[in-house]
Parts: structure tokens; sequence; C-alpha cells
């Protein structure tokens, strides 16, 4: 074997391991990668208030504005889906009877529907399906049990980790980690402010474009847009999925559904693929194919959540890799980092 290509398998080798370990023990990375995910968004807060108050008073304010904020999300997110859910509950024998027709249609122009398919894909299947993600979504409570109490200790560690680094490591290894920490932090802070502004754009134009239309449900159909868009490319694709169902029902015209759903999708477009990235800039560019990858990937690993956090940990392994020499390469292969990439961490 050639001794290059040595280093070459250990490292996929690694990684494959790495992978099949973080999907065995999700129960534990799961919740660290969120409550580092939320410390690197708050520290700037705990940093400005520990300054000017007791630490432990800074810290019960930073953790109360956590949760304040998750409640109200929680709060939109319950209010938006509940409200189509009972909806679409209510509208159930509407959908199987036009399900039964488009059937019945495509039967009767030679293209046949297998039994199994049209006996276990109906209308009620979707009304389950989505009654069940509701389910599956009120029992992740443990879980953000877990990861506040997670947020409340890092928030305390920040500062004496950040201090000890350079007594435990290489002066090389120091500075990739503590550059890599403060360029990670300030990507990803970039990155929520971003995809919230986006998310609220969609939402908004959502909402607009079904009150314009006569759609019912205008405003739930903007929530769920906006909560939705916090999940690349997936979140979106639901976001539209849903509302063209509705429209079926409501209008009962494959044309007017047909018409909702182009009209949506040229919505996400626009924010999603000329909006966002000229206000993201190079310092948040990644590849779009290692972006939708990453997002299918750790949905593959920890389910919906890794879905959403996916490209915050691309994004997190690119800009730590462009503050090593040795991996800058791989940065510059996969990603776009800024011009001061590298250069001078206290610029966070």
């Amino acid at each position: 074997m050639n001794a290059r290509m040595v280093p070459v398998l250990l490292g996929i080798i690694s990684t494959i391991l790495l992978l099949a370990g973080f999907y065995f023990a999700d129960e534990i990375f799961a919740p660290v990668a969120c409550a580092l995910f939320i410390i690197a968004i708050a520290w700037p807060l705990q940093e400005r208030l520990q300054a000017r108050l007791p630490q432990l008073l800074a810290l019960a304010i930073v953790v109360t504005l956590i949760m304040l904020v998750f409640i109200v999300f929680a709060s939109v997110v319950a209010w938006g889906f509940g409200r189509v859910g009972r909806s679409l509950i209510a509208e159930t024998p509407r959908l199987q009877g036009l399900y039964e027709q488009a059937t019945a249609w495509l039967e009767t122009h030679g293209i046949a529907v297998a039994g199994l398919w049209a006996e276990h894909f109906n209308m009620r299947w979707v009304v389950g399906a989505v009654q069940g993600l509701s389910v599956r979504l009120n029992t992740m409570i443990s879980f953000w049990i877990v990861v506040l109490i997670y947020v409340l200790l890092g928030l305390l560690e920040v500062g004496p980790v950040a201090r000890r680094i350079p007594g435990i490591v290489s002066s090389e290894a120091a500075r990739v980690l503590i550059m890599g920490s403060n360029r990670t932090a300030a990507k990803l802070r970039r990155y929520l402010m971003i995809r919230t502004i986006m998310s609220i754009a969609t939402g908004a134009m959502v909402y607009v474009f079904a009150l314009a239309l006569g759609l019912q449900l205008a405003a739930e159909w903007g929530v769920i847009a906006f909560t939705l868009n916090f999940i690349p490319f997936i979140g979106p694709f639901i976001a539209t999925l849903l509302p063209t169902f509705y429209a079926l029902a409501q209008f009962e015209s494959l044309y007017s559904a047909l018409f909702v759903f182009a009209c949506l999708n040229l919505i996400q477009f626009v924010i999603g693929s000329y909006v966002e990235p000229r206000m993201a800039g190079k310092a948040l560019a990644l590849s779009p194919f290692l972006a939708l990858f990453s997002v299918f990937l750790w949905m593959f690993l920890w389910g919906l959540f890794g879905a959403f956090i996916g490209v915050p940990i691309t994004i997190a392994a690119v800009t730590f890799c462009a503050q090593s020499p040795s991996a800058e390469w791989l940065s510059h292969l996969l990603g776009a980092p800024d011009d001061g990439e590298a250069k001078d961490p206290s610029a966070v």
C-alpha cells in the first residue's frame, strides 16, 4: 500500500467511526451540540453583563432571556401547527374524496395505482403523520431541559476554559482552538441573525400572498413558513407542500393548488437563492452540495434537530479547518472564508 494513502484511509475510518458514535449516542451528543450553539449565540451578552454585574446574576438574566425566547417560539409553533392540524382533521373527508377522485382519474387514463399504495397512502395517513409529528415535538421537553442545564454550566466555563487552554496545549494548538472558537461563534451568530431575518421575510410574504389569494389560515401559513425556514431545504419544501394540499381542499381545483405551490416556491427561491446569499456574504458561504449533504447527513444521525443543526456544524468544521495550515485547503475547497480569516481573533 502506498504510504501516502495511509493517512487518508485513517482519516476516512476515523470519520466513519466518529459519525457512528454520533448516531448511536445521539442522546448524549445532540444536547451538547445544541447547547454549544446556544452558548455561542448568548456568550457576548453574558460577557457584557458580567462585566457590570455579579456573574451569577448575569447568568440568571441570560438564561431567563433564553427561556423566554424558547417559550415564545414554541408557543408560536404550537399555535400555527395546532390550528392547521385541527383544520386538516375537519377537512379530512373532503381531502379523502379528492384523493379518491384523483386515483380514479389516473386509473381511467391507464395509470394503475397499486392496491397497497391506495390502501395505506391516503389523506387519513397524511393527517396521522402530522399528528404523530406533533406528538414527537411534545416529547422533546426532556431534551430541552438537558440542553438548558448544559447551557447554564457552559456559560460559567467559557472564560476559565479560554484562560486554561494556552497552558494545556502547544501555542499553535491554542491558537487554532481560540481563534477557531471565536470565528465559529461569530459566524454562528451571523448565521442565526440572517436566518431569522430571512424567516421573518418569508413568513410575511407567505402571509401576504395567502391573504391576497383568499387562502384560509393565512396567518398560520405565514407562521409555519417562518418556523420551518430555520431548517434548510427540507423546511421550506414542507412549508410549501402543506398550503398546497389545503388549497386543493379549499378551492377544489388542481390548477389553483399548482398555482399556490408555484408561487410559494417562487417566494422561497427568491429569498433563499437571491436575497440570503447576498446578506450572508463570503463569511458564511458553503458549497451548495456540502450544505445539502450536511442537512441530510445530520438528519439521518439526529432526526429533525439534525436537519437544523447540520449547517451550523459544517460552518464550525470549515472555520476550524481555516485556522490550521495543514487543513486550510479543505476550508477553501468546501467554503469561502472571508478576507480576514485566521488573522485577528480579537476582531470578533
